[in-house]
């Protein structure tokens, strides 16, 4: 049979089935008519991974999240919950991050917020003329779930941005693979994801927050500068790290105002960069890590014209909370910053993610993905009554969290007038080797009740004198014996006096560690109790009644350092001696009427040393036949104690 079809008929007919698969292919896509955020998540398959485990079996699944801007408002920094419900592993995802500022991978079963990333921003089309792929952002996720991957789709989806709602249900497509929701404006209500005058979202806020500054920017490279604010009245931060992942193969250059923890260029001369920047020195550069960590400078680097010379840097890496010194709650350094092709351009500007920030001692926190803010503003750097502009600035907000994991740093014991025993810190308060947990003492056992002069000595010096006081007052001995706290910093809260118009506490500090703690501070939360703080007396006392009726304390100017430990009278038979600092606190009934100091009330429920938050006994002391009065040789004791240790320095 001869064939009659032309060329020009094939091409007629293969113009035909794309069109008829097109519409096939709309077809199975949304049909809702959405004039707000449209959010759509579809999964698009998986396959069994090993190893086979009936009980438990693993799978991977790939899908796509879909966010489209069909309302008249620009959508600055878009961010989605999806509601996983399979123990799902999130492995990787492009065009967005994780909102809480987790690394991949990252356990997401109960739930994940996603950010758009680097450009979170989506236009509308009546400003883009419909241009979909600045109305549009898809993400493609990748990960491993626990459950047969007939079409596992998540419990939920939700657009998070303060000012839209979206419905309680999504809805699901015939192909039982995509489900999608459709969020509208709330135009009644104010919203800080409404963009200012200016185009950018409001700056947010939180107990820390980290702005990135660009100030100046070439094909090449850009000077980035990079300053910590401390906002919470207690939160605190010792000898901080801060690190991030870079986007772009970019690295650092040079920097004034903080250093790298390990400069090393290797990767640089080895690696793409050095392939590429053929004729720049890369032995002068600094850091070509992905993920670098950066250390702040000692004080003694300020005005150090090739290292210092940056405002609010160089403070050995402490920074403190605004209640203490608002000047001090601030750190900061600049960097220079080159980038990798396809970026070498003015105006291509990759900000780092997953910034991380911790310290040696202090509060822990989890920082969120950056967000596109207003140009921050600087004081002219010629000293001139003006103000100079960074070219673009990106801000992080982070919050304090609860690090359950690691040990703790610092330890509470309780004692009253009116019983002859402390209620010491808790076995293994900061932790317990594996030695100390193993044969030689308990880890659980319960800690001993202690004669008052027994906590004046290391805790390797008490055992002896521990044991005999719990023969003398017929308290059983276990066997093995509890170990001891481990803390390097411990406070005894000592109930010094009760009576009909107010108590009295002596609170004393000490320091078993070697290194001084300088700037120090500490924080008691009591319940209603706190309400009727009135005074310290050897420190700089204020209630901060934002903070649950917390007493803040600090040492007075000039006695701000509590110094470690030193050798004592003689170091062949003396055991060493805390560094030590204590104080009075007066407390008035006025304001808290049915008070009873004796039964709990005048016992804190939370304490912190510079931020970091204290283990406290589970037991106070027993007021079995107290009698009133107003000291105890417990309180002459310390204070001899106190008078000694001064003597030392």
């Amino acid at each position: 049979m001869e064939n009659n079809f032309s060329p020009n008929s094939y091409s007629f007919f293969i113009f035909i089935f794309v069109v008829f698969a097109l519409i096939g292919i709309s077809a199975s896509q949304s049909t809702t008519v959405c004039n707000g955020i449209l959010v759509t998540y579809t999964y698009i398959g998986g396959r069994q991974l090993p190893p086979n485990d009936t009980s438990n079996q693993p799978y991977r699944f790939e899908s796509n999240l879909t966010v489209l801007n069909n309302g008249l408002e620009e959508l600055k920094s878009w961010k989605v919950f999806i509601g996983f419900q399979h123990d799902e592993l999130l492995v990787s995802l492009s065009n967005a991050v994780l909102d809480d500022g987790s690394t991949l991978p990252a356990k997401v079963g109960n739930g994940t917020t996603v950010a758009g990333f680097p450009d979170g921003d989506l236009e509308t089309a009546v400003e883009t003329a419909g241009d979909i792929d600045q109305m549009r952002a898809v993400v493609n996720l990748v990960g491993t779930l626990f459950k047969a991957p007939n079409i596992s789709l998540p419990a939920n989806i939700s657009l998070v941005n303060p000012g839209y709602s979206c419905p309680s249900r999504y809805t699901l497509l015939p192909d039982n693979r995509t489900m999608e929701i459709c969020c509208i404006r709330n135009t009644s209500s104010a919203s800080n994801s409404t963009p200012t005058g200016d185009g950018f979202l409001p700056r947010q806020e939180g107990d820390l927050t980290i702005m990135y500054d660009v100030t100046a920017t070439y094909d090449s490279n850009y000077r980035a500068r990079v300053t910590i604010s401390n906002h919470s009245p207690l939160g605190r931060l010792e000898n901080w790290k801060l690190s991030w992942k870079w986007m772009r193969d970019e690295f650092i250059y040079s920097m004034r105002g903080a250093y790298p923890y390990l400069a090393d260029t290797t990767d640089c001369i080895f690696g793409k960069q050095g392939r590429f920047y053929k004729d720049l020195d890369l032995s002068k550069a600094l850091s070509c890590e992905r993920t670098p960590t950066i250390v702040d400078l000692p004080t003694d680097k300020v005005n150090d014209t090739s290292l210092g010379l940056v405002p609010y840097c160089c403070r050995n890496g402490t920074i403190l909370p605004p209640t203490m010194d608002p000047g001090k709650s601030v750190s900061a350094f600049e960097m220079e910053v080159f980038k990798m092709p396809p970026d070498l351009n003015r105006s291509t500007i990759v900000p780092p993610t997953e910034w991380t920030i911790n310290g040696t001692m202090g509060s822990h926190y989890q920082c969120r993905g950056p967000v596109s803010v207003s140009p921050s503003r600087f004081p002219n750097r010629f000293g001139l009554p003006t103000q100079d502009s960074a070219i673009s600035s990106w801000q992080l907000v982070c919050n304090i969290t609860k690090a359950s994991t690691e040990p703790r740093k610092c330890c509470v014991s309780f004692s009253a007038f009116y019983n002859d025993s402390v209620v010491p810190c808790n076995t293994c308060a900061c932790g317990c080797s594996n030695a100390a947990s193993g044969s030689s003492c308990s880890a659980t056992a319960q800690a001993f009740l202690l004669k008052p002069s027994t906590i004046l000595l290391p805790s390797e010096n008490r055992t002896q004198e521990a044991v005999a006081w719990a023969r003398l007052n017929r308290r059983p001995v276990p066997d093995p014996l509890p170990c001891w706290d481990h803390c390097g910093v411990s406070i005894n809260w000592h109930l010094l006096s009760d009576y009909r118009d107010g108590w009295t506490v002596r609170v004393t500090v000490f320091n078993w560690g070697d290194a001084a703690f300088v700037d120090w501070f500490a924080a008691v939360r009591l319940f209603w109790a706190g309400l009727g703080f009135e005074r310290a007396y050897s420190f700089n006392g204020s209630l901060l009644s934002s903070e649950n009726n917390t007493i803040f304390l600090q040492g007075l100017p000039g006695q701000n350092y509590l110094l470690g430990e030193i050798d004592g009278k003689n170091p062949r038979k003396d055991p060493r001696v805390p560094g030590t600092q204590q104080s009075v606190i007066l407390f008035t009934k006025k304001r808290t009427t049915g008070i009873n100091v004796p039964a709990g009330d005048g016992f804190p429920v939370k304490v912190l040393f510079n931020g970091e938050e204290c283990a406290i006994p589970t037991i106070i002391p027993t007021n079995a036949g107290h009698k009133m009065r107003s000291a105890s040789g417990f309180d002459i004791l310390l204070s001899l104690a106190f008078i000694i240790f001064l003597m030392y320095e």
